[in-house]
């Protein structure tokens, strides 16, 4: 009787593209206690590869810090009447690509509220990426040098969700400006936006030096987005030592 190694297994097992077919057919004349062990070996290639798609997504996000919704004070946020917390932390948002803006003081919360959603996004096994503004205008003015600003547009279409942080809060030039508008415009309807400014919509003007494509901006992603508020004292002000 031929001796089967594990090594062989392995082997077998990196070349196989398990089809129902033959997986139905072992399974129906295997004892009870083999489909039991079938069912095993199955179920820990599935949560194996879930976790290694899970690790996979949290590096391509690109996430300055990891942040988490456990423990998160949810004190300094203001929700629209017609959605709440448990709405959020469902992700819901997500499957309907719809958008949030993060609207309020400096230091409440916004960025940590952000990634915390972005990481549970990963988690999830829904492609998230992390952007400041300054940061990805950066990215795409780079792209577009190079020659490669369908490239990036297209490889950035493919998260489902799209931070932007710090909108707002250094000025972007006209060709800057342009660029922005292209990813948020390619995303409308397709893709979740989460921004965070401490910019009310009326000063957007100020930030991509046009009203007019500061409006379509605004206009494109309230249509299908809400607007969480921040109010109160800085923590990292509260939590200073420098006092």
């Amino acid at each position: 009787m031929t001796t089967i190694s594990v090594d062989d297994i392995v082997t077998l097992g990196r070349q196989a593209a398990l089809t129902s077919t033959v997986l139905a057919k072992w399974a129906e004349h295997g004892t009870p206690k083999q489909r039991e062990y079938l069912h095993g070996l199955l179920t820990a290639e599935t949560e194996s590869r879930q976790a290694s798609r899970r690790h996979r997504l949290m590096r391509a996000a690109k996430l300055p810090t990891l942040k988490s919704l456990e423990g998160y004070d949810w004190s300094q946020v203001s929700f629209p009447p017609d959605y709440g917390r448990e709405q959020l932390i469902s992700m819901d948002f997500i499957d309907q690509a719809q958008n949030l803006v993060l609207y309020g003081d400096v230091g409440t919360g916004k960025t940590h509220l952000a990634i915390a959603l972005a990481a549970a996004a990963c988690q999830q096994g829904i492609p998230a990426r992390y952007f400041t503004t300054a940061s990805l205008v950066m990215h795409l003015r780079r792209a577009k040098d190079h020659n490669r600003l369908d490239k990036e547009l297209t490889l950035l279409a493919r998260n489902k969700l799209l931070i932007i942080d710090e909108f707002g809060y250094v000025p972007i030039d006209a060709e800057g400006a342009r660029l922005l508008f292209q990813v948020i415009s390619d995303g409308y309807e397709k893709r979740s936006l989460i921004l965070t400014t401490n910019l009310e919509f009326s000063r957007w003007g100020t930030v991509f030096g046009d009203d007019t494509m500061a409006a379509a901006v605004i206009d494109r992603i309230v249509h299908h987005g809400r607007l969480l508020q921040f109010r109160g004292e800085s923590y990292r002000v509260k939590n200073a030592l420098m006092k």
